[in-house]
């Protein structure tokens, strides 16, 4: 089976996990890292070389056409995922091989699985998501792009996450909840009922808490 070199844009501590998860999977291998930020360039993330920005990228593209932004903030990651589709890049995923996940699920390009992951028959994970330690999302629930389920999330039956939304650690959502686009969660929030696109709750039932 050939191997396919993969690059990972951004070195942070969340690129440290993904480059972890894609070490133990099958058929693939990290060639470099790349980050704008310029004093980075020269430095080594996890024993892989951060060879420079997105000029250097472009330049290395023979050796890793493929790869995955392993950016946090969805806002940043969005972004730097569009820069790269229009440079014509491609995505892969990263599964975490102690992630449960239903052979009836489906995972969006670009997007990360870590460990302990649970998801359940019919769920649909979009592009460049998150679903980040321990966490559950269960039967026939729909997650946008570019959304970030913290680790220790819940998610039960038949929830719905719009693009860009950020669910804190420890959330719990009943099922059939609604929860629009660039939502912020707050850590340890219960989630009971509807939320529209780009508020800011939080608590237990969770409530408003401003801008």
């Amino acid at each position: 089976m050939a191997v396919k070199n993969l690059f990972v844009f951004g070195a942070s501590g969340h690129a440290k996990v993904v480059i972890e998860i894609l070490e133990r999977m099958r058929g693939v291998k990290v060639a470099f890292a790349v980050d704008d930020n310029a004093g980075l360039r020269g430095e080594k993330i996890c024993g892989y070389p951060i060879i420079g920005g997105r000029d250097a990228l472009v330049a290395g593209r023979r050796k890793a056409p493929a790869g995955i932004v392993t950016i946090g903030e969805n806002g940043a990651r969005e972004r730097v995922a569009a820069w790269l589709a229009g440079q014509g890049f491609r995505w892969h995923r990263a599964i975490h091989p102690s992630a449960a996940v239903s052979k009836r699920a489906s995972i969006g390009d670009g997007s990360v699985v870590m460990a302990g992951v649970v998801i359940n028959a019919d769920a649909r994970i979009g592009a460049h998501v998150i679903v980040n330690t321990s966490a559950t999302v269960d039967h026939d629930c729909l997650i946008g792009d570019c959304v970030h389920v913290a680790p220790g999330c819940h998610l039960c039956g038949d929830v719905r996450v719009g693009a860009g939304t950020l669910l804190g650690a420890g959330t719990t959502i009943i099922p059939g909840v609604r929860i629009g686009a660039h939502v912020v969660v707050g850590a340890g929030s219960t989630v009971v009922q509807d939320i529209p696109d780009g508020a800011r709750v939080a608590g237990s039932p969770c409530r408003p808490v401003g801008s």
